[in-house]
C-alpha cells in the first residue's frame, strides 16, 4: 500500500477537502487524525440551533465510522499529535506513534480568543467552538434569564438573536459603538443594534468588562466605567486566533495563520494548511465560502494537477433573523467610501471607490434582496 495523505483536523475544511479529493482519487489511502470524536457536523450551525431546538446529537449529520465509510479513509479520533518531522514526512502522536507521509495537510481550525478578566468566576467565562462546547452551553441555560455576551461581532451577535427563542435575554458588551464595528459602517450597524434592541437585546457599547465574580450565587460583570451588571452565564464571542502551535513548532513560517502560498502549500514542501488555521497569501477568512474555494483547489493539487486558489467575491450572511444582514467588506486598506441609504424596511450601504467602483456593501432588512445584483459587481478577493 502506497503512503497515505494525512489530514489533522476533522472540522468543515478537513472533511469538505477529503470529500473533494476522493472526487478526483479514490485510490491513494487517506488519514484523517481527529482531536475530538471525529463526527461530521456543520461548525457555523452552532450559534443558531438554539432557536431550531438542536441537541448535540442532532446536529452531528454523520457519524466519524460513516465518514470513514464514504471516504475509504482511516479515520483516527481521540488521537493527539505532537509533532511533525518535515524532514522525514512522519506525524508523531502522543502514544509515540510516527505516521509517514506522502503529503500532509493542516486543517487545525481556530482557538477562542480569552480575554484576562479579574475576579474569582474567570474559569467560568464559556465559549462555543465545537459542538462538545455547544453542548455544556446548552445544558446550562435552562433556568438562565439573562446570558452577557463579550463581544458584539458575528458570533456574539447571532448568538444574542438565538438566545431570544429560548426567552433569555442577551446583555451583549462591547468595546465598540456598534455591533459589527469591523465590517459595518456607523449608520448600518446603528440600524442592526436596533432592530435587535427591539427583540430583545440589550446591548452596551462603548464598554468592557474587566472582572467576573461569582458572589452568594450569583454572577456580576465589573465594567470599566464602574458599574456591575448581574448575569446568569457569560459568553465570550470576542474572537478567534488560528491553531499556529503545531506548524510553529515544525518550524513552518507562521504570521496571523499558518502562512501559504496560492496552492495552500506551507513554507514546506509536502505540507499544507487550509480553513480557519491558514493565512493564504495574507488573508485569514474564518468563512465558509473560503474554505469550500480551499478545499477544491487543494484537493485538485493533491490529485496531482497544481491548482492555485482563487477567491471570488464572497458576501457573510450575519445569521439574525430579527435584522436578515449581508456583508461582504471591501478590502483592507481600499480607498473609498460608504454610501449609505435608508429604505423601508432596511439599510443598503455601499462602499465605492473615486471612480464609482463597487468594493463592498453591507445590505440590512428588505436591503438584502441585492445581494445577487451587487455581488457581481464586486472585484474578486483573490485572482
Amino acid at each position: 500500500m502506497s503512503t497515505p495523505i494525512i489530514i489533522i483536523g476533522s472540522g468543515l475544511a478537513a472533511y469538505n477537502l477529503a470529500r473533494e479529493f476522493r472526487k478526483l482519487d479514490q485510490i491513494t489511502p487517506l488519514t484523517i487524525i481527529a482531536e475530538d470524536a471525529a463526527d461530521f457536523y456543520s461548525k457555523p450551525m452552532l450559534s443558531n440551533a438554539l432557536a431550531g431546538n438542536k441537541t448535540a446529537d442532532s446536529l452531528v449529520l454523520k457519524s466519524a465510522s460513516k465518514m470513514a465509510e464514504e471516504l475509504s479513509a482511516a479515520i483516527l479520533p481521540f488521537t493527539e499529535v505532537v509533532g511533525i518531522d518535515a524532514v522525514n514526512q512522519q506525524v508523531l502522536l502522543i502514544d509515540g506513534q510516527a505516521l509517514v507521509y506522502q503529503d500532509l495537510v493542516l486543517a487545525l481550525g481556530a482557538d477562542p480568543i480569552c480575554l484576562p478578566l479579574g475576579g474569582n468566576a474567570g474559569d467560568d467565562v464559556v465559549s462555543v467552538n465545537n459542538i462538545q462546547d455547544y453542548a455544556e452551553f446548552a445544558a446550562k441555560l435552562p433556568g438562565l434569564t439573562t446570558v452577557g455576551i463579550l463581544g458584539a461581532g458575528l458570533i456574539g451577535c447571532e448568538f444574542a438573536n438565538d438566545l431570544l427563542a429560548l426567552g433569555i435575554k442577551p446583555i451583549v458588551l462591547e468595546p465598540a459603538a456598534w455591533p459589527l464595528s469591523r465590517l459595518l459602517p456607523e449608520a448600518a450597524g446603528r440600524y442592526l443594534a436596533a432592530q435587535l434592541t427591539a427583540a430583545g437585546v440589550e446591548f452596551h457599547f462603548g464598554l468592557a468588562a474587566q472582572n467576573y465574580d461569582h458572589m452568594e450565587g450569583r454572577y456580576l460583570v465589573g465594567l470599566n466605567d464602574g458599574s456591575i451588571i448581574e448575569v446568569g452565564m457569560l459568553l465570550s464571542a470576542v474572537g478567534l486566533r488560528p491553531r499556529t502551535h503545531l506548524a510553529s513548532s515544525a518550524e513552518l513560517t507562521v504570521n496571523r495563520g499558518i502562512v501559504v502560498d496560492q496552492t495552500l502549500q506551507t513554507s514546506q514542501p509536502h505540507i499544507y494548511a487550509l480553513g480557519d488555521c491558514a493565512e493564504v497569501m495574507g488573508l485569514n477568512l474564518p468563512f465558509v465560502m473560503p474554505i469550500m474555494h480551499c478545499a477544491r483547489a487543494l484537493a485538485a493539487t493533491l490529485a496531482g494537477m497544481p491548482t492555485p486558489v482563487k477567491y471570488p467575491a464572497m458576501p457573510v450572511l450575519v445569521k439574525t433573523p430579527a435584522c436578515p444582514t449581508v456583508v461582504a467588506p471591501p478590502a483592507i486598506g481600499a480607498q473609498g467610501q460608504w454610501q449609505v441609504s435608508t429604505i423601508e424596511g432596511g439599510i443598503d450601504a455601499r462602499f465605492v471607490d473615486a471612480q464609482g467602483q463597487l468594493l463592498g456593501f453591507a445590505l440590512l432588512g428588505a436591503a438584502t434582496k441585492e445581494k445577487q445584483a451587487l455581488t457581481a459587481q464586486l472585484p474578486a478577493v483573490l485572482v
